[in-house]
């Protein structure tokens, strides 16, 4: 199977910013044993702010588009550095990808992107795709890493999405609120009751909530790619996935 996976900002870090050290070393163990199984791996890593943030030390970037682009420019050779060291130790070369709106509405520059993840997917390389959030701005930018992770699915012609988050999936209401809200394990269709279903942002750091996850799932669906929504807490939790244990929230067909 050919996957993508989208990281969250709140999987990967703490509240303050600083890296959650050992959920991103699992994350990163579990996606080499997943390679080694034969499944090629495509990651959309969120974090290049929140790292950023964190390790400059700073707050009240909400809404100055420059101290973003500040962070991020430092965040983002943080979490490359991270991810280099961590796949290194399992014997797995990364690639780095930055891109904006433009690459993906740009005929040229979306093929020459297809064509450099199908080439390094040959080579045997993991691809880390990231929003170019040093340069993006409200014209260039995708928006949010959820359908980052959407398109890039589609345009790498994914089988699956999963979408690790703060969350477990799907609920028939905010499980925060409601005691009695239950997961919804599978969705054929969304339609207006099911984007009813989507909230607002769920941490500080990140810039998508459910909202955005189920207009992502809907950007697969519409392609025929299957799309999860699972909680980022235990990444070995993608083994379960895999295995077809029902997990999360599958949009779409069965799990191959």
């Amino acid at each position: 199977m050919r996957i993508v996976v989208k990281v969250g900002t709140s999987t990967l870090a703490y509240p303050n910013g600083k890296m959650n050290i050992r959920r991103t070393e699992t994350l990163c163990r579990v996606l080499s044993d997943l390679k080694n199984r034969g499944h090629e791996i495509i990651l959309v890593s969120s974090g290049a702010i929140g790292m950023g943030v964190g390790k400059l030390g700073i707050s009240g970037t909400k809404g100055n588009m420059s101290l973003k682009q500040a962070a991020a420019a430092v965040g983002q050779c943080e979490l490359m550095y991270t991810y280099d060291k961590y796949f290194s130790e399992y014997r797995h070369n990364v690639a780095q990808i930055l891109l904006t709106k433009s690459d993906f509405e740009d005929e040229t520059r979306h093929a020459n992107f297809h064509n450099t993840v199908k080439e390094l997917l040959r080579l045997g390389c993991l691809p880390i795709i990231n929003e170019n959030d040093s340069v993006a701005t409200e014209e260039i930018a995708v928006g949010d890493n959820d359908t980052l992770g959407a398109l890039v699915a589609v345009s790498v012609n994914a089988d699956m999405l999963v979408i690790l988050s703060d969350i477990e999936g799907l609920y028939t209401a905010d499980p925060k609120k409601d005691s009695g809200a239950r997961i919804i394990h599978r969705v054929k269709a969304i339609d207006d009751t099911i984007m009813a279903l989507g909230g607002d942002a769920g941490s500080a750091l990140g810039t998508g909530g459910m909202h955005t996850k189920l207009i992502a799932a809907k950007i697969c669906l519409e392609e025929n790619i299957s799309t999860v929504i699972l909680s980022g807490e235990d990444p070995e939790d993608l083994y379960r996935l895999l295995d077809g244990e029902p997990i999360g929230t599958l949009f779409g067909g069965d799990i191959k």
